[in-house]
């Protein structure tokens, strides 16, 4: 495998028609403009080079514009007085329209994102109709409840009553990442409007092209007009304005710990709600008794799965000292058998990072752990020096304050560490910022939930790794985040409460 990977061309009608002609534009309120200062920044195929497409530069203004289409969206009663079984059957008409055109949808991801058309095609534009699915169910049960009060003062011959409703809690921005974007969009827009609310969708700039598909899908399944806007451009432009704009009620972001503290920052000025799924650096504890016929690919997959860009990525292995050697040996012939390429060939298991700075990156951290002592078990290097491939990488003889044990990597890089006592394991695993996810490999039931009760983190898996499902909640502890996205604590970030009483 070279760095020269030549171009590949989509086979469906409907990816080669987004990909034509001329800039993609922005959808406002179900109209395609174009960007208000007219600008356009191109993006490519990170496994060839290739330019796929120019997109419309947002700016502020743009923004603006999207914001208060929303704005109108949320008390037009085309959308707010919605029969809620009407925005149910409206989320799941556009979980079909997304089934329906499933192949285009996991090409255009592919050719933007670098990843293997099987995770685009079988995982991840599946999983992004379920999450239309799902939360199409509750449209219809979003209850309120009556409350017998213990108020002991009220006009004679009265009586009080109380209840509850619940409420959009109004205009969104959905700022999504490029490691996943078909799926994080998903994960934002149909619990918002499954609630109710109006959304403007900032997706990453390097991977914009199934959020604009998307958005032709939303205007064909009748999404009514400016209920979700899709403003393209970067995230220092359009999405720091509309994290500060004080017509935006909440943020909705997936992305590094360090973007998501600046965030924070400026939704201080209305004080709007955030949800923030940010940075991890999960572990992953095998036992001396764990099924390595289960470990060893659970953990490689864990891993290297969508080239270690994955936020809940077990960079991490603790592994019992009667079988690290062994385990690492097997592992680094699991990253051995990786048949890197073009995420359209079908011989593919991982395609390139995102970019050649990404690959450059996580070479930086591999190479710096190495001038500290670190060993390479397997890969290692970057596949060409402009190149955005990063061979799967298995490192040992690391110490706890290297550089590549206490940031994200965000590559296909895992560091192996003995230990000898489950107490150990623990320690080790929790001496981190993060909290996003873990997992336990044995095959002793109390050993696994002991463990998972220990571990300080989101999601802990059991002799599996990266299993998610909409009914599964997912976020973060600790510098890993704020709320969760998925399950019923999902919707619940997009809702309020307001309690009504009553003299009657």
């Amino acid at each position: 495998m070279t760095h020269h990977v030549p171009p590949h061309q989509p086979k469906t009608p409907g990816a080669n028609a987004l990909l034509a002609g001329k800039a993609k534009r922005l959808l406002i309120a179900n109209v395609w403009r174009t960007a208000a200062e007219g600008g356009a920044f191109a993006t490519h195929d990170p496994a060839s080079g290739a330019l796929l497409a120019y997109l419309a530069e947002g700016t502020a203004s743009d923004a603006d514009i999207a914001v208060a289409a929303a704005r109108d969206a949320l008390v037009d009663p085309a959308w707010r007085d919605m029969k809620p079984s009407a925005r149910g059957r409206l989320l799941w008409k556009i979980a079909d329209l997304i089934e329906a055109h499933a192949d285009e949808l996991a090409e255009l991801e592919t050719l933007d994102q670098g990843k293997s058309w099987a995770t685009s095609r079988m995982a991840e534009i599946p999983a992004s109709a379920e999450q239309f699915r799902y939360y199409a169910g509750f449209a219809n049960k979003i209850l309120g409840q009556t409350i017998p009060t213990s108020i002991g003062y009220h006009p004679p011959g009265k009586k009080l009553f109380a209840y509850t409703t619940r409420e959009p809690v109004g205009v969104v921005a959905a700022i999504t990442p490029w490691n996943s974007p078909l799926l994080m969009a998903a994960m934002k827009l149909a619990p918002a409007l499954c609630a109710g609310c109006t959304v403007v969708l900032k997706p990453a700039e390097e991977t914009s092209l199934t959020a604009l598909r998307l958005g032709e899908l939303l205007v064909e399944a009748g999404l009514p007009a400016g209920v979700v806007n899709i403003v393209t451009g970067f995230g220092s432009t359009v999405g720091a304005h509309l994290a500060a704009h004080p017509d935006v009620d909440k943020v909705a972001f997936t992305g590094s710990t360090e973007v998501g503290r600046m965030i924070v920052g400026a939704a201080q000025g209305n004080l709007k709600k955030l949800t923030l799924e940010l940075g991890g650096k999960s572990p992953a504890i095998v036992m001396p008794d764990a099924d390595l016929q289960l470990a060893l690919p659970g953990v490689a997959r864990g891993i290297f799965a969508n080239s270690g860009q994955v936020c809940v990525a077990g960079s991490r292995a603790y592994v019992h000292s009667s079988i690290h050697d062994a385990f690492v040996e097997k592992l680094a012939l699991e990253a051995g058998k990786l048949r890197l390429g073009h995420g359209l060939d079908p011989e593919t298991d991982l395609g390139p990072l995102v970019s050649s700075a990404q690959a450059a990156r996580v070479a930086s951290y591999v190479d710096e752990g190495k001038s500290s002592g670190a060993v390479i078990a397997a890969g290692g290097e970057r596949l060409g020096i402009d190149s955005a491939f990063f061979a799967p990488t298995v490192v040992t003889a690391v110490h706890p304050e290297m550089r590549m044990m206490r940031e994200e990597i965000f590559g296909p890089v895992i560091a192996v560490t003995p230990f000898d006592e489950p107490e150990e394991a623990l320690v080790l695993a929790n001496d981190t910022k993060f909290g996003l996810a873990a997992s336990v490999w044995t095959q002793d039931l109390s050993a696994a939930h002991r463990l998972a009760a220990g571990v300080r983190a989101g999601t802990v898996w059991i002799n599996c790794h990266s299993y998610f499902s909409p009914e599964l909640p997912k976020g973060g502890h600790r510098e890993s985040g704020w709320g969760y996205e998925n399950g019923p604590q999902g919707l619940e970030n997009y809702l309020e409460t307001k309690a009504v009483c009553a003299v009657i």
